[in-house]
């Protein structure tokens, strides 16, 4: 990959990764331990999480999994407050949890609703809401990650495009609150990202993984959809000192696609 020799530096910093145990999230807190952040996973599933802890067990970081139902207020703030407690504090955020459903709003049920509004949007919330006053005494940094379905329409993601649209205005929201307390909030809106969950929508499609990454591809300038390296890598650029002037505004990684 052409950005793989990207090297950072978080050595001492302190990271909670929602979502951490798949996918992007998952990349993600494979960069962050690499770079020598102490890094703590969230998420439902033991077995992925112990998977990944072993696989970086002799990496520059250290890593450990809480498991958290985050559609429950109470349990992201448990969550905020365990991370802080076991890793001495909290510099670093990142919102990766996420669901996506195929659907119009006449075919989108009110389960489906919910559902995408409790992952995608409340989660980040609450976790926000959380991990604030306790950034706020030496500063911090919060990814969210959005979606470029939050910067225009797409067909059949009705819940998704809403979700999404929603957690980019309150990222800049929160983003005005906090300025002055050194508390950066960055929304990063990839396309498409070979993950799991997108290898998932092709199967519920109907599509094998070659013809569902080539249609995914078509009208990106790029002529490829994202890998989750590429989100990790700009989720820590994001949060490294050569960000440190960027915050409320979305970093975009669409392979050109709105440009």
């Amino acid at each position: 990959m052409a950005n793989a020799d990207i090297k950072f530096d978080f050595t001492q910093q302190r990271v909670l990764i929602t979502g951490g145990t798949s996918g992007m999230g998952e990349a993600t807190a494979v960069a962050f331990v690499e770079a020598g952040a102490d890094v703590v996973i969230s998420g439902r599933n033991q077995a992925r999480a112990t998977r990944i802890i072993e696989k970086l067990q002799n990496a520059e970081g250290d890593i450990s999994f809480i498991a958290a139902d985050l559609g429950s207020s109470d349990q992201c703030e448990n969550l905020v407050r365990q991370t802080c407690e076991q890793l001495g504090g909290l510099d670093i955020v990142v919102n990766s949890a996420g669901v996506i459903y195929h659907a119009t709003a006449e075919q989108t049920t009110d389960e489906q609703w919910l559902d995408t509004m409790n992952v995608n949007l409340n989660a980040t919330f609450y976790i926000c809401r959380a991990a604030i006053p306790r950034m706020k005494p030496d500063g911090g940094t919060i990814i969210n990650i959005a979606s470029d379905a939050a910067l225009s329409g797409s067909y059949h993601l009705t819940a998704y495009c809403a979700s999404k649209g929603a957690v980019l205005q309150m990222s800049r929201a929160m983003a005005k609150d906090y300025a002055r307390d050194n508390i950066r909030i960055v929304p990063i809106c990839p396309g498409d990202v070979d993950t799991p969950m997108l290898r998932g929508e092709f199967r519920d499609r109907g599509l094998d993984l070659e013809t569902g990454l080539r249609e995914s591809a078509e009208g990106v300038p790029l002529n490829r959809v994202c890998s989750a390296e590429e989100v990790a890598h700009m989720v820590l650029y994001a949060a490294s000192n050569s960000a440190r002037f960027i915050t409320g505004y979305p970093l975009v990684l669409d392979g050109g696609n709105r440009a």
